[in-house]
């Protein structure tokens, strides 16, 4: 019945939303293997980014499949509906006047294509965690490469599903030769290039 939807147009708009935060709203997407980095330099970075005064939300792949997609398993259909969850809630974040930081493996470049065309030109920021997958392996923090290497854990991304590097990613950061501090230097450095904080 989707003909009986109507959308329903706020008096405040995203501008003035942002304008009230001194700030411009974007979505800063860390994609990459599990033990790339995304969680810990995402984190890192949402600290900084508040710090300086700015508003700021993080939404982690963990946390979100505690309580918005824990009805979603680790299939190919239900990781791109996992995707476009998020997408949807990163657009109603910017559109609230937010910086947002996502950190998702979100293996496949249709749905993180999906996501970007969710968002006005410059809005969707993609950071490639690109972490060899031995460093990846070598970190394992939750033990997930041992496990799904024995069999235990199927469909795990780099061992038996597929991991597709994004094509053009705005930011291209490697953990294994950066510190936490370096990378962070690194994405407050791109914002302010381009103006989305100063």
């Amino acid at each position: 019945m989707t003909e009986d939807i109507v959308w329903h147009h706020h008096k405040v708009s995203r501008a003035e939303r942002a304008s009230s935060k001194k700030q411009k709203p974007c979505l800063l997407w860390f994609t990459g293997l599990s033990g790339s980095g995304k969680s810990t330099v995402a984190n890192a970075l949402d600290v900084a980014l508040f710090e300086r005064g700015y508003h700021t939300f993080l939404l982690d792949g963990d946390n979100v499949r505690h309580g918005l997609c824990k009805d979603l398993g680790f299939s190919d259909k239900d990781r791109e509906e996992n995707i476009r969850r998020i997408g949807e809630v990163s657009k109603l974040f910017t559109d609230a006047g937010l910086i947002v930081i996502s950190a998702f493996i979100s293996p496949f470049n249709a749905d993180r294509r999906m996501v970007r065309k969710l968002f006005p030109a410059g809005e969707f920021i993609e950071v490639f965690m690109d972490t060899p997958i031995q460093a990846c392996e070598q970190r394992d923090p939750k033990g997930l490469y041992e496990k799904a290497r024995r069999g235990d854990i199927k469909n795990f991304t780099g061992i038996d599903s597929p991991y597709e590097a994004p094509e053009r990613p705005e930011v291209r950061i490697d953990s294994s030769t950066s510190s936490v501090e370096q990378c962070v230097d690194a994405l407050i450095a791109y914002l302010v290039h381009r103006e989305l904080i100063s």
